[in-house]
């Protein structure tokens, strides 16, 4: 079986760990700011894990 090709838009988001997870970064912060919360943009700045059959899915498109 051939190799697989990374998925070079998935490769930008997510980064893996030492340990093998998966950290992506939190959606809506970019625009539109004023009429959230405090609390809320404070948690968009921090990373989120993926796991599950998602991270299958996303190891299998980063070549992992």
């Amino acid at each position: 079986m051939p190799k697989l090709k990374t998925h070079k838009g998935t490769a930008k988001r997510i980064k893996i760990t030492g340990s093998g997870k998966l950290v992506r970064g939190r959606a809506y912060g970019n625009h539109i700011l004023a009429k959230k919360s405090k609390a809320r943009k404070r948690n968009m700045k921090t990373a989120a894990m993926i796991d599950g059959k998602i991270a299958k899915n996303v190891k299998k498109a980063l070549g992992v």
